[in-house]
């Protein structure tokens, strides 16, 4: 790399909501983040936001894909590479071993491969305060960079149940953009297009769910309702914990189908299997 290069590579990134942008990207990987997504976690302006994407591709540190309405963001760590290649190539005489070889920590180069978008999963349940608002921080958690998480409801409550974010705060889940909202903002025009709809409500109970129509794969997932749990605060906790494992071990198994190879109807029957309670209870 040559030096002029290397210094606008450099003076690129001497900026903290450009450094902010690359650590998010980074933590997607091939699959990215759009931009109304990336201005929402940043919580900056789109025009703002624009700027500093157009700077960042601009010294190939990013680059951009349209997919749809939307336009997808990923990091280029091929450009990451060569900037920590040039801060070591000279390393120790050229024996860049001996200084670890800062590039070969990046993943391996990207550049060819095909951007495979990440599948998106709403949950919905009744009030989005409780077992919606669960599965949405785990797949969140445990299926980064393959997986956009949601969550709704069709009659919303004004937030997620204290208990709820308490225990997932405990479980190591980031709860700060978690939120109850209503289905509603994922019906519009400009909502981003679900890959599947999981709804958790329990049939038992009475409780309904809305319908996104037939373009997401769709299924059933009942849960019980935490607001409707009983006793001690000891054993709200400890029902709380089962719920939380029931939720995971579903998700885990959800995040391990085999996508490229299933058509709708396979996953279809796939997920329904999962909504069987039976083989995930705790």
């Amino acid at each position: 790399m040559e030096i002029s290069r290397a210094e606008a590579g450099f003076a690129v990134l001497a900026q903290e909501t450009r450094l902010r942008l690359v650590r998010l990207l980074a933590s997607r990987g091939a699959s990215g983040m759009a931009a109304g997504e990336l201005a929402a976690a940043l919580k900056v302006a789109p025009s703002t936001l624009s700027f500093h994407l157009a700077a960042l591709e601009q010294a190939e540190l990013v680059r951009s894909t349209r997919q749809g309405r939307h336009i997808i963001y990923a990091v280029r760590f091929a450009g990451l590479r060569a900037l920590l290649s040039f801060l070591t190539e000279t390393c120790c005489g050229g024996r860049t071993e001996l200084c670890g070889d800062l590039a070969r920590l990046l993943p391996d180069d990207i550049e060819d491969a095909i951007m495979k978008p990440a599948l998106n999963v709403l949950f919905i349940c009744t009030r989005n305060s409780a077992r919606s608002i669960m599965a949405e921080a785990i797949l969140e958690k445990i299926g980064r960079g393959k997986f956009n998480a949601y969550s709704a409801g069709s009659a919303p409550a004004a937030a997620p149940m204290p208990e709820v974010l308490d225990r997932l705060r405990a479980m190591g889940h980031d709860v700060s953009r978690l939120r109850s909202k209503s289905w509603c903002e994922f019906a519009g025009p400009d909502a981003p297009r679900m890959d599947f709809v999981l709804t958790l409500c329990d049939p038992s109970e009475g409780e309904t769910c809305p319908d996104l129509r037939d373009r997401p794969v769709t299924a059933t997932w009942p849960f019980p309702d935490p607001a409707k749990f009983s006793g001690t605060a000891v054993e709200r906790i400890a029902l709380l914990n089962q719920l939380y494992g029931m939720i995971r071990r579903r998700l885990e198994a959800f995040t391990s189908l085999p996508f490229g190879t299933l058509e709708r109807i396979g996953l279809k029957a796939r997920l329904d299997e999962l909504g069987d309670s039976s083989r995930y209870a705790v």
